[in-house]
């Protein structure tokens, strides 16, 4: 994971200098090591508390600079990031020296107080910034299954049961279960034979979707990287593994995600997921 996290980052910089080679160029001279960097990470102040939102400062030192702040990644030498979380906050400095070494340094910063924060981090989160949701097998007749698109609100046409959901998936039914954390915005599908697969996920409340009488059918977007959610596939399309979903419900106990296929209209085929807290 470290090594591909390095990767990742590297890409970053190698695709900054090669489309903004004005803005990001340094006069890079040799390598310099951790205990010569000079940076910072800085709570602005609130109310007389220490805000979500971080002033970061990597100014003077030869290198280009990336900032892991949890949630998201910056590229720069200065900037101001918001953190989703209250108490201690970890962000990972990375500098790219000149001959091609990097130097990583870890900056923790004490939050008193979130600011606009959306509140479904704290929903797909939960309250101690990790949440782990199973199958809903106690809210309908099925757990996963297709119906109509801005029609259904659950799957009513073909229904599956929990205990079907392993010939679908295997792995991925009973026993199975994905956890949502705040931190690096992680997605974590735990198989039941104690193998997991990990990925991230962002979402999007603006996108909402209404149905036919102008009604709201779907409150927001949720788009996973690298990995799906239980059962994440849509059958109809050679089971194509899903990443981009539709956000029917979503409390503090439970989730209902939608998808419809392509070309989808009203009443079209989407199929639906089911979900509840552990």
């Amino acid at each position: 994971m470290k090594k591909s996290i390095i990767l990742a980052i590297s890409a970053v910089f190698v695709l900054l200098s090669a489309c903004q080679p004005v803005e990001i160029r340094q006069e890079l001279k040799g390598g310099i090591t951790e205990s010569q960097l000079n940076i910072s990470a800085v709570p602005q102040i609130r109310d007389g508390k220490n805000s979500n939102y971080i002033d970061l400062n990597s100014d003077g030192n030869a290198c280009l600079s990336s900032w892991d702040f949890g949630v998201g990644l910056f590229v720069g030498t200065k900037g101001t990031v918001k953190v989703m979380m209250k108490g201690a906050n970890d962000i990972i400095f990375t500098g790219l020296n000149a001959d091609g070494t990097m130097i990583t340094k870890t900056l923790t910063v004490q939050v008193d107080e979130l600011y606009d924060v959306e509140p479904e981090w704290a929903l797909f989160c939960g309250p101690t910034g990790e949440q782990t949701w199973v199958w809903d097998d106690v809210t309908g007749p099925g757990v996963w299954g297709n119906g109509g698109y801005k029609g259904c609100a659950a799957p009513c046409w073909w229904v599956v049961s929990l205990g079907d959901i392993n010939g679908q998936a295997p792995g991925e039914g009973a026993g199975a279960s994905m956890m949502f954390t705040i931190a690096g915005a992680r997605l974590i599908k735990n198989y039941n034979d104690g193998t997991s697969q990990q990925g991230s996920f962002i979402f999007d409340m603006s996108k909402i979707t209404l149905d036919d009488g102008g009604n709201v059918w779907a409150k927001g977007k949720l788009n996973t990287k690298n990995v799906t959610v239980l059962c994440g596939k849509s059958p109809n399309e050679s089971n194509a593994p899903v990443y981009n979903y539709d956000i029917l419900k979503l409390t503090e106990t439970n989730m209902v995600l939608s998808y419809p296929e392509p070309g989808a209209g009203s009443w079209g085929t989407a199929w639906f997921w089911m979900f509840k807290t552990q």
